[in-house]
């Protein structure tokens, strides 16, 4: 049995994990079925995902839902994918306040069906300070949009003499995202082997460590979760400082 000294200095879990969720439609294609079905197994790796997250410690989970580019996608598709936001909010949502997870939807609203505004609004009110997890959702969100938007936001305040463009700094200027409030995340995770942000929380991942598989999300597992944090606990955090085997004068 390990001792309280040694497991007190085992790596911790990142607070914060991130999920590109990419692979649905070449799952869907490799088993010569519609995309659709690709979405709808995605789903179940969510649930999946969700559900192992407060077991592995982790606090904040965020999943990069429907991006702001995913219009130009089909408009069947899009359907589909909308289809599958209600789908999940409406089966999960007592499941989710049960298990003490906080809902929270980033994204525009602009383009948005009414019923799907008032199913997110449902969803973040009905589980408002449930504190097991906090589960935030990108879903019609673009960083660069994001940033354009606390941009405006803070030029008005600036207008209005409710704020000083020479006192601003980053952590204000954070407070102005979407974000605000959430910790950025520590670990960004992307699956189907594509090794890019894609206009994902490109403000907040300045510092976070990445992992790529080429597992494609709806293959998606606990086991390949806890993989991912593995390698994250294995990291050399700097910061933009030295190492630690720097630091104490080693040769790395």
């Amino acid at each position: 049995m390990p001792s309280d000294a040694s497991a007190s200095q085992a790596p911790r879990p990142p607070r914060h994990v991130a999920i590109i969720m990419d692979g649905n439609g070449r799952w869907a294609k490799a088993r010569h079925l519609p995309r659709v079905m690709g979405h709808r197994a995605g789903v179940a790796a969510v649930r999946a995902t969700v559900r192992a997250a407060p077991e592995l410690g982790i606090e904040y989970l965020t999943l990069y839902g429907f991006s702001s580019e995913n219009w130009k996608r089909p408009r069947t598709e899009v359907n589909d994918l909308m289809g599958l936001l209600r789908m999940y909010i409406r089966e999960d949502l007592e499941e989710l306040h049960r298990n003490g997870v906080e809902v929270k939807v980033i994204g525009a609203k602009t383009h948005l069906e009414g019923d799907i505004v008032q199913l997110i609004e449902e969803a973040q009110v009905r589980t408002r300070g449930n504190t097991k997890l906090k589960l935030i959702i990108a879903f019609n969100y673009g960083g660069q949009d994001e940033i354009v938007e606390a941009a405006r936001r803070i030029a008005k305040d600036a207008v209005g003499g409710k704020l000083k463009p020479e006192e601003l700094d980053r952590e204000q200027f954070a407070s102005y995202l979407a974000t605000a409030g959430i910790p950025d995340p520590e670990l960004v995770i992307r699956t189907s082997g594509e090794r890019r942000l894609s206009n994902f929380l490109i403000w907040q991942a300045a510092y976070s460590e990445f992992v790529f598989t080429d597992t494609l999300w709806p293959d998606f597992t606990k086991a390949h979760l806890v993989a991912a944090i593995q390698e994250f606990q294995g990291r050399d955090r700097r910061f933009g400082g030295l190492s630690t085997t720097m630091a104490a004068g080693g040769n790395t």
